[in-house]
């Protein structure tokens, strides 16, 4: 099974097609309109077998899968206390294991936005991440941008995390630690001196174990279409 994840810095309907040469079962796609409210037809037919969502039709994020794959949406909560995180989708692939796509977004929080929403979604849904999983998207987040005075930084969310058998793929298999990354997912303005990785899978350990092999796209290919990189995963299900 070939899974990957892509922030496509919006207007997917002029872009999917880069997203059908990789010939993947599911792609994750953050930035990207609802299909349900688009007037591109083309973009529509392509998402046949998907979940979205989003506070607006021109951005969220979304799951897209091949006609053979079964989604099924997953009821866990995005209310955390007096409001609500995002964004974050959560799914069920083939009644096989459960896959959590993410989109860590400020949302105009002035002490826990990006990766602050992703600690916070972890803190009310912790009883759900008992089963074979995926965590993959846009963190908007690495260990250099720690702050010492938080408990919920990056650092802290790898942690609980790995406490719980869930662990980068990316670090896994590269054998890197983080914060120490050779391979950017992030060019900010599409500037190549400005590069990053903010982008992650995350397994559980069954999951894991099944990993053939982990890429990232190739930098002159796809920053013509965004400022991310896709993370194609390969597993063996």
């Amino acid at each position: 099974m070939k899974i990957i994840t892509w922030n496509c810095n919006g207007a997917l309907r002029n872009k999917f097609e880069n997203l059908s040469e990789l010939s993947a079962d599911i792609y994750v796609v953050q930035e990207c309109e609802d299909p349900a409210r688009t007037k591109h037809k083309e973009y529509s037919e392509w998402a046949q077998n998907y979940l979205w969502t989003g506070d607006n039709k021109n951005k969220g994020i979304g799951v897209f899968a091949k006609d053979s794959i079964d989604l099924t949406l997953l009821n866990w909560t995005n209310q955390y206390r007096d409001h609500n995180v995002k964004y974050f989708l959560a799914c069920k692939v083939n009644k096989d294991f459960d896959l959590l796509a993410v989109w860590a977004h400020h949302n105009n929080s002035p002490t826990f936005g990006y990766i602050g929403q992703l600690w916070k979604y972890l803190q009310i849904n912790k009883s759900q991440l008992k089963n074979s999983l995926l965590i993959l998207g846009d963190f908007n987040s690495n260990k250099i941008w720690d702050k010492w005075d938080r408990w919920w930084n990056h650092s802290n969310v790898v942690d609980e995390l790995k406490e719980l058998g869930i662990e980068s793929l990316y670090h896994h298999f590269h054998k890197e630690l983080q914060g120490e990354e050779t391979h950017p997912t992030f060019f900010l303005q599409r500037n190549r001196d400005k590069k990053y990785h903010i982008d992650y899978i995350f397994a559980s350990n069954t999951l894991r174990e099944n990993l053939d092999k982990i890429e990232i796209g190739e930098i002159e290919k796809w920053l013509k279409v965004s400022d991310h990189l896709p993370i194609i995963s390969y597993f063996n299900l």
